[in-house]
């Protein structure tokens, strides 16, 4: 089976068993997706998802978490995984939101990646998330995930990884693409112990075809 075999096989698979595939964060709005996808880095869906309603409810408005303090958001978000540097980066990328984008957060990863706080996967994951652009974002469920089913070849790095992604899924599928390797990663392909039993692409996958057979 070649890689875009491979591609077709697993297009056709999660369309027809995750035909809704979406963020397991709680946002409303596109300056709650920032907020929840900054406070993700490291961190669980789930932790953040306790966290959020809180800190939404204290900070409802880009404006309002533009006029608050690090310390102040400190202390929504404690629980969390880096608070110190979280905080600095909410209160930073709510600043410049205001004060060079009018409070809109922007659509164009180039723009997104000025934000505090704001790296090469996060900016990913608003485009695509928020915008519904031909973007992907690398995690490692992705990254492991697009490798040991051999979507990828030789990807040692995660912008190796989205190159080859993008290159290779229909661009109307990046997008929910994204969620599909990262909900197959969460839940079926995990690290230590990929649930293979449990897997409907173990026929495409060069881990299972390679590795378990042995």
């Amino acid at each position: 089976m070649n890689k875009a075999e491979r591609y077709k096989r697993l297009v056709e698979y999660f369309t027809k068993n995750m035909p809704v595939a979406e963020s397991e964060l709680d946002f409303k709005n596109t300056y709650e997706l920032i907020v929840a996808v900054i406070l993700s880095a490291q961190c669980t869906d789930k932790r953040v998802n306790m966290i959020t309603p809180a800190f939404y409810k204290n900070f409802p408005t880009v404006e309002v978490l533009a006029n608050s303090t690090i310390e102040e958001v400190f202390s929504y978000i404690k629980t969390c995984s880096y608070p110190n540097s979280k905080a600095e980066h909410l209160v930073g990328m709510s600043k410049m939101l205001v004060k060079d984008f009018n409070g809109i957060v922007p659509s164009e990863v180039d723009e997104l990646l000025k934000l505090p706080g704001v790296g090469r996967k996060t900016a990913n994951v608003i485009a695509s998330v928020a915008f519904n652009k031909p973007v992907m974002a690398v995690d490692t469920h992705v990254f492991r995930v697009a490798a040991r089913i051999g979507l990828t070849t030789n990807a040692n790095n995660p912008l190796e990884t989205e190159k080859q992604l993008v290159k290779n899924f229909p661009k109307d599928k990046i997008a929910t693409a994204h969620h599909w390797l990262i909900l197959h990663g969460r839940y079926v392909c995990i690290a230590r112990k990929p649930k293979c039993n449990e897997c409907g692409l173990t026929e495409i996958c060069l881990y299972y075809n390679k590795i378990k057979k042995k």
